[in-house]
């Protein structure tokens, strides 16, 4: 994995799946997009796809909008 990833965000969906996209990831999530539930499903999902901790990933960009740039941090 890179330092920094793009992932478009759907919130509300039928069920938690990762799809790979053109240049990064579309992540689709059962939380609602409602006081930072839907990044914080966001945080542990992508940390299960990439076998990391939740605290090695951060939101660098898009903290309220659906596109969004991750960073791994170590």
């Amino acid at each position: 994995m890179s330092n920094v990833i793009s992932v478009k965000v759907i919130p509300n969906a039928k069920r938690n799946e990762i799809k790979k996209e053109n240049e990064g990831l579309k992540v689709y999530l059962t939380a609602p997009a409602i006081e930072g539930k839907a990044n914080k499903r966001l945080l542990e999902i992508l940390a299960k796809h990439f076998n990391c901790r939740k605290s090695e990933l951060k939101i660098i960009k898009g903290e309220k909008t659906r596109n969004k740039l991750i960073k791994k941090l170590i």
